[in-house]
C-alpha cells in the first residue's frame, strides 16, 4: 500500500507539467503585473482557507521582495482584511466580503488574482463580477476547467489534479513563477524609469487584459 507521501508525489508530477505547459502564460501574467504596478497601479488578491494563504504569500512577496531588491510594488490580500471582512459579512453576507473591497480599492487597470481549487466559491465569483464592472482585469488560479471562474476571469490557469493539496501546492509555485517574471521585468523598467501613474488608470472603463490561458480539463 503506497504512503500519502508517494500518491501526493505521483499528483504533483503531472499537476507540474500541465503547469508547465502553460510557463508562458505565468510569465506573461508577471510581465503584465510588473507594467501596472510599476506605473502606479494595484494587485488585489483573494482566496479562501489555503487559497487565502497564498494570496497573501503572493502580496507579501510583491510589497516585500522576492529574488531582486527593488522598490515595493502596491499589493492588498483582501482575505487578510480581517476587519474589513468581518463588518462586510455582518452587514452585507458572504457573498460580498471580497467583492466590497473589490469595489472599494480596485481602479480602471489593476489586476485582481482570484484563487479557488473548486471554481466555484461564491465569495470569490461575486469579486471577478464586481471587479469586470470596475474595469479591473481578472486572473484565475483554479483546479481543473473549465469551471465557473475560469469563464468569468480575462485569464487563467487551470491545474488538473484530483486532490485539493496538490492543487494548492502547484498554485504556489505559480505565484512563484509570477513573482520571477514581476521582478525579471522591473530589473528592464528599472533603466528606463517613468514618472507618475500611467494614464489609462484615469479613464474609466479601460480594460487591460492578457490573452486567454489554455483550458486544460
Amino acid at each position: 500500500m503506497s504512503s500519502w507521501i508517494e500518491d501526493h508525489t505521483d499528483e504533483l508530477a503531472g499537476a507540474l507539467a500541465a503547469l508547465r505547459e502553460q510557463s508562458d502564460v505565468v510569465d506573461a501574467w508577471g510581465t503584465h503585473l510588473a507594467d501596472v504596478l510599476w506605473d502606479g497601479g494595484r494587485l488585489l488578491a483573494a482566496g479562501n482557507g489555503g487559497s487565502a494563504a497564498e494570496a497573501q504569500h503572493l502580496t507579501a512577496e510583491l510589497v516585500g521582495r522576492f529574488l531582486a531588491e527593488r522598490r515595493p510594488l502596491s499589493a492588498i490580500a483582501l482575505s487578510a482584511e480581517t476587519s474589513s471582512l468581518t463588518a462586510i459579512v455582518n452587514d452585507y453576507g458572504a457573498e460580498e466580503m471580497f467583492a466590497r473591497q473589490v469595489e472599494a480599492h480596485g481602479r480602471p487597470g489593476d489586476v485582481l488574482v482570484l484563487l479557488s481549487t473548486s471554481g466555484k466559491s461564491p465569495n470569490v465569483l461575486r469579486a471577478a463580477e464586481r471587479a469586470r464592472d470596475a474595469g479591473v482585469t481578472v486572473w484565475g488560479l483554479t483546479g481543473a476547467g473549465p469551471n465557473p471562474l475560469t469563464r468569468l476571469c480575462d485569464d487563467a490557469i487551470a491545474v488538473p489534479a484530483p486532490s485539493t493539496a496538490a492543487v494548492q501546492a502547484v498554485h504556489l509555485v505559480a505565484v512563484h513563477g509570477v513573482c520571477a517574471a514581476v521582478d525579471a521585468r522591473v530589473g528592464v523598467l528599472s533603466e528606463h524609469p517613468r514618472v507618475g501613474v500611467r494614464a489609462d488608470r484615469d479613464r474609466p472603463g479601460l480594460r487591460v487584459t492578457t490573452r486567454r490561458a489554455r483550458r486544460t480539463a
